[in-house]
């Protein structure tokens, strides 16, 4: 009998468009090689254009998927994405606590066409609950801005940023620089970690970047150590489903027993492919592919 791969469980909301939400988290899960489950807190009308409609789940509906799923078949790790209430949020802070697993927070706020997705009545409980029992937070500059008020225009200030959401209690904090205007890294086109104060250089399998080329710049640091994360910026406008993208990929090599920054790493490398990969679908904007890997369809 074939032993069962690790188990991650997604909480997050529906994308009907296929390219975000659970649809994106669990092909993610697959391509990564780990079981996927869900715990759907929102429906979404969704395509390439925008999000035409959202409904959310009651929070007896979520609780009892995710006590259906976590106590028959355990999880290594959990994930989530679009919380859209106070009362969601809150409940599922609950439940993350009650579980001996890592938690990756996405604190979804907005969708890629600025569509809302996260109740302004519901920051304080992300704040004060669900980003506590959070191992590793994952907000953009955009969600940055709204949880904490900083505002993210260069690097240094990606710094900045990570001190005001670690105030929050999550062990470590991922400050996304994709917002950020492209800029050549000063590194020489390597990702660098800080580790006590000391400066070393980190391949540790990251995209080579030439130097001058644009970047992505990612910040990873529990406060103690800070991993700068780097890869090319691709020019590609299909790029819906990022942010769950990479947080499922960060919680699948998790489940898998990587340690934070190396989870974090490989999953930064995942989904620059998808990014590169990204194919048009509809009259806006497309998705990531999520299996650029298992088709060996690299761009770049």
């Amino acid at each position: 009998m074939t032993a069962a791969p690790p188990r991650v469980l997604t909480v997050a909301g529906s994308d009907s468009g296929g390219g975000a939400g659970i649809q994106a988290d669990l092909k993610t899960m697959l391509a990564l090689g780990v079981h996927g489950m869900s715990v759907i807190t929102a429906v979404t009308a969704q395509n390439s254009l925008g999000v035409q409609g959202a409904w959310e789940l009651p929070v007896e509906a979520v609780r009892a998927q995710y006590r259906s799923v976590v106590d028959d078949i355990g999880v290594q790790a959990v994930k989530t994405g679009m919380l859209a209430s106070a009362e969601l949020a809150g409940a599922v802070a609950e439940l993350i606590a009650g579980t001996d697993a890592p938690a990756v927070v996405d604190p979804v706020g907005v969708s890629k066409h600025g569509d809302p997705l996260l109740a302004a009545s519901a920051l304080r409980t992300v704040r004060t609950r669900l980003l506590p029992v959070a191992t590793v937070a994952t907000p953009n500059l955009d969600e940055v801005a709204q949880l904490t008020g900083v505002r993210v225009r260069t690097e240094e200030q990606m710094r900045e940023a990570a001190e005001a959401v670690l105030a929050f209690g999550p062990k470590w904090v991922l400050i996304k620089g994709g917002h950020l205007a492209g800029d050549a890294g000063r590194e020489g086109g390597n990702r660098a970690v800080w580790e006590g104060g000391n400066q070393t250089a980190w391949e540790g399998g990251n995209q080579a970047v030439g130097e001058g080329e644009d970047q992505a710049v990612d910040l990873l640091t529990d406060g103690a150590e800070e991993h700068w994360l780097r890869a090319p910026r691709y020019d590609n406008r299909h790029t819906h489903g990022t942010g769950c993208t990479l947080a499922s990929a960060i919680a699948s090599h998790l489940a898998k027993g990587d340690s934070v920054p190396e989870a974090v790493a490989a999953a930064k490398e995942y989904v620059t492919g998808a990014i590169a990969a990204g194919f048009a679908l509809g009259g806006g904007i497309g998705p990531v592919d999520h299996g650029w890997a298992l088709r060996g369809s690299r761009a770049g």
